[in-house]
């Protein structure tokens, strides 16, 4: 069946939307999942930036709507659903191990990072809102998801350094993934949401932790230079 990456597609992007129906809502591990309680992390954005999944979720399906119905067999598509697939998958049951495991859940939101991040690479710059745009936002929201669980969770188990160490780290570790897919992906998309990302970071600390609060700002000022400099070249 020469389609069957798109049905593939389909189906994993159904069942990762569908998923949230199947499990507790989830904005942050709950302090009774780790040995040290993380309440409000300084890592963790407000409340309100884990909205983006209701435009990440929207836009994937629609996408994988239109792949299938329009370009079920084209070889550019082809080349972004093999680790989009990947990703779906992983991401499909990770609500339900998140909310039980926060050591699992870290696990294994990175491979599924790595895969979307694999899609946006893959990305053609045809199609932009149909396919780059969409796989672009979800990678970005799962760049910087990945090293806020991270950060969370090796605080929560006191690992080398307290909550306020593992956010330096988290947010330095994740502007330096997202600076580097920016560059070589070129994909707007992906930079506005880890902007997004940071900002919420920003409006959660506010002045409590200035400093955490400023080092996410520096972070904004750096992906905002990096989205500006390269979308020009991505739509050339």
């Amino acid at each position: 069946m020469k389609n069957i990456r798109a049905i593939l597609t389909l189906l994993f992007t159904v069942t990762f939307v569908v998923s949230p129906f199947f499990t507790s809502p989830f904005s942050g591990f709950r302090s009774d999942q780790l040995p040290i309680p993380q309440i409000d992390p300084p890592i963790q954005p407000a409340g309100y930036a884990f909205s983006i999944w209701g435009l990440i979720y929207g836009w994937l399906l629609v996408s994988a709507i239109y792949g299938i119905w329009k370009r079920p067999r084209n070889k550019s598509w082809n080349k972004v659903r093999d680790p989009l697939i990947v990703s779906l998958a992983l991401g499909t049951p990770w609500l339900a191990v998140a909310n039980a495991s926060a050591i699992w859940a870290t696990v294994l939101i990175f491979p599924m990072a790595a895969a979307a991040i694999i899609a946006v690479f893959a990305a053609p710059r045809a199609d932009r809102y149909w396919l780059r745009a969409p796989v672009s936002v979800y990678a970005g929201w799962l760049t910087a998801a990945a090293f806020v669980s991270l950060g969370s969770t090796a605080a929560g188990y006191g690992v080398l350094m307290g909550a306020l160490g593992w956010a330096y780290v988290g947010i330095i570790a994740a502007l330096a993934v997202g600076a580097f897919v920016q560059i070589r992906s070129r994909a707007p998309g992906y930079g506005l949401t880890v902007i997004w990302a940071l900002f919420a970071i920003i409006m959660a600390n506010g002045m409590d932790q200035l400093s955490v609060s400023l080092l996410a700002g520096a972070g904004i000022t750096v992906m905002t230079i990096l989205t500006i400099t390269t979308a020009g070249r991505a739509i050339s």
